[in-house]
């Protein structure tokens, strides 16, 4: 069914994107998305807390970046959009920020145009790509018309990997995206984790498997791989609320709530 915008938003099935939606309290989700998300909550109660929490890790690491000088973004696997975006956060600290969203979801190209209203001296643009074809995205004529790759770029995947089991190659691909950015580059990223909650996030990966998203949970050891050859940032490694906590309400999360690791890593 195409259901706007010449876009097959497959409103029978749920969907992880619109899943998340609902978890950070949006309403761009549907009732075969709330079914799982129910689901979701009652084997894991505090899933509307980590990804409330992980969402604040992106406004805060954004900010951080850009106060450091980073005034190119690229966000791949960006979800639905929810005010306020990465190029929000960016350009309220550099107004003349560039940002690129890259997804390959049709949900999110329906909804692209949100994510497209930036200042008047910065530039934001939306690119339809895969993360696991990483040389098609990064070689498209689009993102090099937007991003100059001859000066450091702020590459985020957060809460997006984990949709990307092993046997897709999930390291060649983050090694290919690391590759071609320049020294100064940085990559931010956060993902889910077994590792204080494992009982409860075994049955989650089974209900997103069950409702057609495969979802792989890695250990601090597997996470920390990812960054392997650049420099990590303080506070290093840490669940997602442990990174700079700009609010009590963050920093009074646990490591359970959050069940997600974050990270930010400069290329040397």
């Amino acid at each position: 069914m195409t259901d706007y915008d010449g876009v097959n938003l497959e409103l029978h099935r749920a969907h992880s994107a619109r899943m998340y939606d609902y978890f950070l309290g949006g309403v761009t989700n549907f009732a075969a998305d709330r079914e799982a998300a129910g689901k979701a909550k009652a084997v894991m109660p505090w899933i509307e807390t980590t990804a409330r929490i992980n969402r604040a890790f992106m406004h805060r690491s954004t900010r951080a970046l850009a106060e450091a000088g980073i005034d190119q973004f690229l966000d791949v696997g960006t979800g639905i959009p929810t005010s306020p975006n990465l190029h929000e956060v960016a350009q309220q600290v550099n107004p003349g920020a560039t940002v690129v969203y890259a997804d390959n979801d049709p949900i999110v190209l329906a909804h692209a145009k949100a994510l497209l209203v930036g200042t008047p001296e910065g530039r934001t643009a939306y690119l339809q790509a895969d993360v696991t074809d990483p040389a098609t995205l990064l070689d498209s004529a689009e993102l090099r018309e937007v991003l100059d790759f001859s000066r450091p770029i702020g590459l985020s995947l957060n809460a997006l990997l984990h949709f990307v089991p092993d046997e897709l190659g999930t390291y060649e691909i983050v090694e290919h995206f690391k590759s071609v950015l320049v020294p100064g580059s940085t990559l931010t990223m956060t993902h889910v984790t077994s590792d204080f909650a494992p009982t409860e996030i075994a049955r989650l990966v089974e209900i997103y498997q069950a409702a057609g998203t495969p979802l792989q949970s890695r250990s601090e050891q597997e996470f920390t791989r990812f960054f392997s050859g650049w420099d990590v940032v303080a506070p290093g490694v840490v669940p997602t609320q442990r990174w700079r906590p700009g609010t009590p309400e963050v920093a009074a999360a646990s490591d359970v709530e959050s069940s997600v690791y974050a990270a930010v890593a400069l290329k040397p």
